[in-house]
């Protein structure tokens, strides 16, 4: 399991400290706020692969502040805690905040952990996608450039069976 940096927000510093308790021995380095401003300013110079926070909180609800976490880092994996299980809070913390996971407070520890690793396992893939899609174009660039020098290198003439002709004389 990938281990990694996991953001608390939860303007209950009681929620705050169960939320510690039940993650500190799954390895990860967790970093609690409680509130989004701080958050957020943490945020803009410490990316983190997990944010995990509360909804409801005074200054900011927790969907604005998963919006503005996505815009400084679209990658993060993003889970939403409420006490209020809405399901139109559900639906628009999905759709505007990109929601990994809603969980309802109280939460059940199993449960809670089983998502931080999932959200880990995603994260881990998001990471790697990222490197692959980066290597395509790296490789695709050299391609381009071996195609500039050499007009024909990606022809292959066949004949009518389907056999690929070297010309000799080519060679």
């Amino acid at each position: 399991m990938s281990k990694g940096k996991i953001i608390l927000v939860d303007d209950e510093e009681n929620v705050l400290n169960a939320l510690i308790r039940c993650l500190r021995h799954e390895g990860h380095d967790l970093v609690s706020f409680s509130g989004p401003p701080e958050a957020l300013e943490y945020l803009q110079d410490n990316p983190a692969d997990l944010i995990i926070s509360d909804h409801r909180m005074p200054v900011m609800t927790g969907i604005e502040f998963l919006i503005k976490a996505r815009k400084l880092y679209p990658d993060m994996v993003r889970v939403l805690l409420t006490g209020y299980a809405d399901m139109d809070v559900a639906i628009r913390a999905v759709n505007e905040g990109k929601l990994f996971r809603f969980l309802t407070k109280p939460w059940n520890d199993d449960e809670l952990k089983i998502t931080v690793r999932n959200a880990m396992q995603v994260k881990g893939l998001i990471d790697r996608n990222r490197e692959l899609v980066s290597q395509v174009r790296e490789q695709e660039g050299y391609l381009n450039a071996l195609k500039a020098r050499h007009p024909d290198i990606d022809r292959v003439r066949r004949d009518r069976t389907g056999a690929i002709i070297i010309d000799e004389d080519e060679v």
